[in-house]
């Protein structure tokens, strides 16, 4: 087994008692607005149509000050393996769980915004050790992006979704991973693509949750069902994306109120595990809300909203539209996703497609959505990865 470097560091996470009585001082103090005015009888989408509901907001608020346990969270990420490491003259934090299996295959799993590494706490210990032995195994590697979590906040602008992807190629091969897969959907998904497209000496192959195509594709040829796709991502971007319309071009702007009210932070976070959500009502019927609250804690106590919304301002449509990648690629495309690619189109980026998967159910937070199915899912498609190897 490879052993880490003497630049790899342990890390513990552990707020201070200070810090967590002011997020609870700062909770009972917030001041609200009215209730929108829009407020339909019955449960259903309509009732987020301006946004988080009063009512749901001041429910989670109540809880995340008088019943929410930050610190069975961070003993969480503790168990699982957290350390440091220097890549590019940034501090990178990662969480580190080796299988038991000497079959392993290592793996870096990559979240996105408004995501952490709190999105895979309830998938590692089975990806990485299986109850079933005959299901494959992982050694599972899942960094916190640059200016997320534990991470460093760069303090120059530079840091975006390629130099991401080298420091990730750079961070498997110092823990001893030479040659690894890589999975990632939202943000985590396009560094996973430029992974994939860049560097085929090391990477595997991928999965990814949020395959994007070339630009100025035609919808000819398309199907019914997919031609719905393009125009249902065509409409998300025009009418449902002013939250990265804002972060890429006035981060700082965002951020004021991000870093200094924890009520406002968790609104911006909550509206979009609200709608991006295999829900019909509320985020919390699928996740539940120590989950929600792990992710924006995390935020909060690091103070890395502002930090955090910068990847737009490096990254908004700055995939490069001429990176192909060769390597063999499995894609899901879950139903209630924000982004759902045709088929035809995908097959322009990535050209060696060995599975291709279209669930009935999930959105864009699959890991905390459909967690076993989601664990289901990577293990097929990486098996195919594989199989196409040989």
């Amino acid at each position: 087994m490879p052993r880490p470097t003497n630049d790899v560091h342990t890390f513990r996470a552990h707020a201070t008692d200070a810090d967590l009585d002011d997020l609870r001082a700062r909770l009972a103090a917030a001041r609200l607005p009215e209730a929108e005015t829009v407020r339909p009888a019955a449960p259903g989408p309509g009732r987020w149509a301006q946004g988080v509901p009063l009512a749901d907001l001041v429910d989670v608020v109540e809880y995340w000050r008088t019943g929410y346990d930050w610190r069975a969270f961070e003993a969480r990420l503790d168990r699982i393996g957290q350390f440091r490491t220097t890549v590019d003259g940034l501090g990178i934090h990662f969480l580190h769980r080796r299988s038991a299996r000497a079959d392993a295959t290592p793996l870096i799993l990559t979240h996105g915004w408004p995501g952490s590494v709190a999105e895979f706490v309830d998938v590692v210990d089975e990806l990485a050790d299986p109850q079933d032995t005959a299901a494959p195994a992982f050694h599972v590697v899942a960094p916190s992006l640059p200016g997320f979590g534990y991470s460093d906040r760069p303090t120059t602008t530079g840091w975006g979704i390629e130099r991401i992807a080298a420091a990730w190629a750079e961070l498997m091969g110092r823990l001893g991973y030479d040659r690894f897969l890589a999975q990632g959907g939202d943000w985590g998904g396009v560094i996973t693509t430029i992974l994939g497209g860049r560097y085929p000496e090391h990477v595997l192959g991928i999965h990814t949750t949020t395959a994007q195509a070339p630009p100025g594709l035609t919808t000819d040829g398309l199907t019914a069902a997919e031609r719905a796709w393009a125009e249902g991502t065509r409409d998300f971007w025009r009418h449902h994306a002013a939250y990265a319309k804002q972060q890429a071009t006035r981060p700082q702007t965002t951020g004021y109120g991000l870093v200094d009210s924890p009520v406002g932070l968790l609104a911006w976070i909550l509206d979009k595990f609200a709608a991006w959500s295999d829900t019909e009502d509320s985020p919390f019927e699928l996740i539940s809300r120590d989950r929600v609250l792990d992710d924006v804690t995390l935020y909060w106590l690091t103070r890395t909203g502002a930090s955090a919304a910068r990847i737009y301002h490096e990254s908004h449509n700055a995939l490069d539209p001429d990176l192909r990648v060769d390597v063999p690629s499995a894609i899901t495309v879950y139903p209630r996703d924000i982004e759902l690619c045709p088929r035809p189109w995908a097959e322009e980026r990535f050209r060696q497609i060995v599975r291709w998967r279209e669930p009935d159910v999930g959105g864009h937070f699959p890991s905390l959505e459909v967690p076993d199915f989601f664990v289901g899912d990577l293990r097929e498609g990486f098996a195919a990865v594989l199989a196409a190897r040989r």
